[in-house]
């Protein structure tokens, strides 16, 4: 029986056997640089395990592997130029290795990739296929302005941020494990399980994504540490931040993140200094394992053999896992 070690090692193989080089260089030179970053390829990995759960053919999602990852990319590069981030993976940024014009037409580049890997393999299911990648890339370009748009609002809500996070992070996840199933041929019923299993599952990992923010290590975390603090962005700390705060500690908060500061590493060291005062981390903890929490009972929904379960079980292990 396959464990999630075997999809992750085939994904690998899959990004190593492909080539991503062609002409003009200068368009394609960026795209091959992204993808050959490697990272975590949460998102094929799933497909892959989602497929072989209902007993599909390896062979027919080598493809839809390399679309949805090509497609996560494509976001990651517009996404880094948005929020001006000069690190991805503990290396330079696609903007800040070339420059702005690159990253927007490279990433663009992506996105119709993504499609044409999907429209290589011919497969029954191919139009509801291609109906979940293409809602599920709106709804990625929908949390993408959302989160836009709440740098400019003073008064987020945590539910509005975790509608956010389920657009921009949580459906891809839910959509690579649909899409891995509806090539293998799965029951309607059973996809949608396996996408709320996504969907939470997606929650979890951004809502560590947040914490590692502001506590993890750069060299293992791979971004810089405070980053979105610098920034300002309403993440899951701030937000919970402003509900645990007293009055005077709340006024400090918002002046914090209300504008520009002098010296932005002192300005990282005192939020987190007072995240430290109101045991913010916590809380965020307890948020993280709700969402995992329930990922796990809605896997336990899933109507097939126990031990096929075993590679998305691992994954979650995985995720839960990592440290900052």
């Amino acid at each position: 029986m396959y464990n999630i070690k075997y999809y992750l090692d085939k994904v690998s193989q899959i990004f190593a056997e492909e080539k991503f080089c062609a002409e003009p260089a200068e368009l394609y030179d960026p795209i091959d640089y992204t993808l050959r970053l490697g990272g975590k390829r949460i998102r094929p990995t799933l497909l892959l395990a989602a497929n072989g759960m209902f007993g599909g053919d390896e062979s027919l999602v080598r493809d839809a592997a390399l679309g949805i990852e090509t497609f996560h990319n494509f976001t990651l590069l517009h996404d880094d130029l948005m929020d001006r981030s000069p690190l991805r993976r503990g290396q330079p940024t696609v903007y800040a290795k070339w420059d702005e014009n690159t990253a927007i037409l490279s990433g663009d580049t992506m996105f119709a990739l993504a499609w044409r890997y999907f429209l290589r393999q011919p497969t029954p299911r191919l139009r509801d296929i291609l109906n979940c990648f293409n809602e599920t890339a709106i709804e990625v370009c929908e949390g993408q302005q959302y989160d836009m748009n709440f740098e400019r609002r003073s008064d987020v809500t945590i539910d509005e941020y975790m509608m956010m996070i389920r657009k921009k992070t949580a459906v891809l996840l839910a959509g690579a494990l649909k899409i891995g199933a509806l090539y293998a041929g799965a029951p309607d019923g059973e996809t949608e399980k396996l996408y709320r299993f996504g969907i939470h599952m997606g929650l979890a990992f951004q809502l560590q994504d947040d914490l590692l923010d502001g506590y993890g290590d750069t060299a293992v975390f791979g971004k810089k540490t405070g980053q979105d603090i610098r920034d300002n962005k309403k993440t899951y700390l701030p937000l919970r931040a402003m509900q645990l705060c007293n009055a005077s500690q709340r006024q400090r908060l918002a002046d914090f993140f209300g504008g520009k500061v002098d010296d932005e590493e002192e300005k990282v060291r005192q939020v987190l200094a007072l995240y430290e005062e109101i045991h913010l981390k916590p809380e965020i903890e307890k948020a993280i394992a709700e969402e995992f929490a329930k990922s796990i009972r809605t896997l336990d929904e899933i109507k097939v053999d126990e031990e096929k379960k075993t590679p998305l079980r691992e994954m979650l292990e995985t995720l839960n896992g990592r440290k900052k």
